[in-house]
């Protein structure tokens, strides 16, 4: 009896322990599917907009940020607004993207300024060596500087040189000053040298491309148009030497001005032009580099860091410079090697001369397209001037005419006397 009621009680504490081992063990279970319900974000019931009933205030805000930080990473990604690459010489576009997209150029702007500048330089209004003298204005300028002071003067060149080289906001509004009488004089000089060169994606509300004041228009361009404006400044050596300097001494040596294109120290044959950089605008740079008779402008706008813009640049004139190339097919002087008779001279006949240069550029493979051709009459009559028209020379790429050069008496020739052509 004893025996039975001693087998049963063990049989009893058996049960109980693996109840209680099991009891135990539920509340680790329920834990881990708690656990589990708290990860809406990652789980795909979350990303698919259906919100998990053990937490429903947080899964929808989660489901919610992925977007929004894959979005701004995606801009954060994009290396430029637009940019464009052309050939310098006859404009030719090479690439380019959002071409007439309207940005912000920053300190770009200072490029029409300059063009200000070489316009009357050029018609002798002024002269590098004048007196500039700095306004009080004109020393409060803000940003890049070089810490000019109210009635402090320096020559025009000097002058240029910080604008190009420093990107100097206060010697830009002096400098817009002396050549125009005002800032908002120079800015109607800036607007109108624009349209004569058919900027017509472009607006310029300052001197300098400092951010605009409240209540003032921002300078506007686009890529396409501040390469128009870069075709015609680098037709100046004199802005060229001022662009490409690497560094530069001012105020008899006391400030070591740097050149804000880094490119100039790596990229061989870069000799211009300028960067351009606020906040706002992002990180902008018109360039341009020469290899023998091949020169491209590069301009790229709206690039999140300087040196994304300064590696785009740097591909995109590499990658130019390495698939095409600069024909020269005729130049001046050039003798033709076909004889225009001469029945009335006292010389039988003249062979013409090219009358200019010509070079076209052409992708390599395809330099095979290019073709010249000669027009010339069989004899002119009467006598012959020095530099007269007798013909011309024309030039086509895959049968399509692209340029003309007039060939031309290289000499005077006499018409024959009377007795002369009697006899003959």
């Amino acid at each position: 009896m004893i025996k039975r009621w001693f087998i049963g009680f063990a049989a009893v504490c058996v049960l109980g322990l693996w109840f209680n081992s099991v009891d135990a063990r539920e509340p680790i279970h329920s834990t881990a599917k708690a656990k589990q319900a708290e990860k809406p974000a990652v789980s795909t019931k979350a990303a698919s907009g259906k919100a998990s009933t053990s937490n429903p205030k947080k899964t929808p805000a989660a489901a919610e940020k992925p977007p929004l930080t894959t979005q701004k990473s995606e801009e954060s990604q994009q290396p430029y607004k637009a940019f464009i690459v052309v050939e310098a010489e006859t404009g030719m576009v090479v690439e380019g993207e959002n071409i007439h997209q309207p940005c912000p150029p920053a300190s770009i702007t200072k490029l029409m300024l300059a063009a200000i500048v070489l316009d009357k330089l050029q018609s002798g209004q002024i002269h590098l060596d004048d007196p500039v003298t700095t306004s009080a204005e004109a020393a409060s300028m803000g940003g890049s500087q070089v810490y000019l002071k109210p009635g402090e003067v320096f020559p025009l060149e000097e002058m240029m040189k910080a604008v190009m080289v420093a990107s100097a906001n206060d010697a830009a509004f002096a400098v817009a000053e002396f050549v125009a009488g005002s800032r908002s004089e120079c800015v109607q000089l800036m607007n109108e040298k624009a349209q004569q060169l058919g900027m017509k994606d472009s607006e310029f509300s300052s001197p300098h491309g400092l951010p605009p004041a409240p209540g003032q228009k921002p300078d506007i361009s686009s890529p396409y148009d501040l390469a128009l404006l870069a075709r015609e400044l680098v037709k100046h050596p004199l802005l060229l030497s001022w662009t490409s300097l690497q560094t530069e001494p001012f105020r008899n040596g006391s400030l070591i001005m740097r050149n804000h294109n880094n490119l100039m120290k790596r990229f061989i044959g870069m000799d211009g032009l300028k960067t351009g950089f606020y906040r706002e605008a992002g990180y902008s740079i018109v360039a341009t580099a020469m290899k023998g008779d091949l020169r491209f402008i590069a301009v790229v706008m709206g690039s999140p860091a300087a040196k994304t813009r300064d590696g785009i640049v740097e591909a995109k004139l590499n990658r130019a410079f390495s698939l095409y190339d600069r024909i020269r097919l005729v130049r001046k002087g050039e003798v033709i090697d076909k004889e225009v008779l001469l029945p009335d001279g006292v010389q039988p006949g003249i062979k013409p001369i090219a009358a200019s240069d010509f070079s076209y550029t052409v992708l390599r493979e395809k330099r095979k397209l290019l073709t010249k051709s000669v027009e010339l009459p069989e004899q002119v009559s009467g006598s012959v001037q020095q530099g007269q028209r007798l013909g011309q020379m024309v030039i086509r790429f895959n049968n399509e005419e692209v340029g003309r050069i007039d060939l031309i008496a290289p000499s005077a020739v006499a018409k024959k006397g009377f007795f002369k052509r009697l006899f003959d």
